[in-house]
């Protein structure tokens, strides 16, 4: 992971799925806005686990590359059978594959088993994913200090909110925004990937005063001075900030622009059903006026017949 590619392959699978997700929570939103639940996948009409089938296969392609197609012998490890210290963040990188490997092959299970607690356990998974994720880039064997460590630093906030509204989503599935927020960071989290990608590994983008060095068989942005050092971090800063201000505007075009194709679906109940309950009442009525007509024509019988 630690290439341009590496960045920018991962990064194109969160932007495609948080915007997929987006999509369709937003779609289920306004068509059904008083009986909305999240959902962690969503299946479609054609191939019901196509989402799930991707994210193991991206994780699949992620663990080759990592482990046998990127190092320079086809395997991650030394000729006594340790892992060189070159290759830790290979297994760093694809530990997390595994993990979200593991979550989209459990959630084809438990949507096949279908038992009572699937949402909340596939939700546990997701949460499972993220906190990997999260434990891995911040115990990450890679430069803590500098401009990449930088990029992992604002990288994790991103994870953090994942983590967060995958796990108020198992208590809350009912919450649109806990959904929404969710679907926004994943996005955030792709383009961020994407963005560390470019600036971290091509040389043009470099921030000024800092330079690509070659350190440990991996390409480690530079600097040469503490202020070179320090105006990069800010201008990584800065990148952060502007991407906020624009995904959260991109969040709000995105939800007016389906409203205008998607509308509430107004649910009509049989108006017989509603009915049954007064007719049964109208002819309880009529039957006990007819009872009492009739006990009192028959009084006014045995009264007229005393009388007469």
């Amino acid at each position: 992971m630690g290439t341009l590619v590496g960045h920018v392959a991962p990064g194109f699978a969160f932007l495609a799925l948080g915007l997929w997700h987006l999509f369709n929570h937003i779609k289920v939103h306004l068509l059904h806005p008083n009986s909305y639940t999240s959902s962690p996948w969503f299946p479609t009409s054609k191939i019901r686990y196509i989402e799930l089938f991707l994210i193991m296969v991206g994780s699949s392609i992620s663990i080759s590359m990592e482990l046998f197609i990127g190092p320079e012998k086809h395997q991650p490890f030394d000729p006594d059978g340790t892992i060189p210290t070159n290759h830790l963040q290979n297994f760093e990188h694809s530990a997390i594959s595994m993990t979200f490997f593991a979550y989209a092959a459990l959630a084809i299970l438990l949507d096949k088993t279908a038992p009572k607690a699937q949402h909340d356990l596939t939700q546990f998974l997701g949460a499972v994913a993220f906190a990997q994720q999260l434990l891995l880039f911040h115990l990450h064997s890679a430069d803590h200090m500098g401009v990449e460590g930088q990029y992992h630093l604002l990288l994790q906030s991103a994870i953090v909110v994942c983590l967060a509204t995958t796990l108020m989503g198992i208590g809350m599935p009912k919450s649109f925004m806990i959904s929404f927020v969710r679907s926004l960071s994943i996005v955030f989290q792709g383009i961020w990937l994407i963005l560390m990608g470019y600036m971290l590994w091509t040389p043009g983008l470099i921030s000024k005063g800092c330079v690509l060095d070659l350190e440990m068989g991996h390409k480690v942005v530079r600097c040469s001075t503490d202020e070179a050092l320090h105006r990069a971090k800010a201008l990584v800063n800065l990148q952060f900030s502007w991407f906020l201000v624009v995904i959260s505007i991109f969040a709000i075009t995105f939800f007016l622009f389906l409203a205008k194709f998607y509308h509430e679906k107004v649910e009509y109940s049989t108006l017989t059903k509603e009915f049954e309950p007064l007719e049964s009442d109208s002819e309880d009525v009529e039957s006990q006026k007819e009872s009492k007509f009739g006990d009192s024509k028959s009084t006014t019988f045995v009264h007229l017949g005393k009388g007469y």
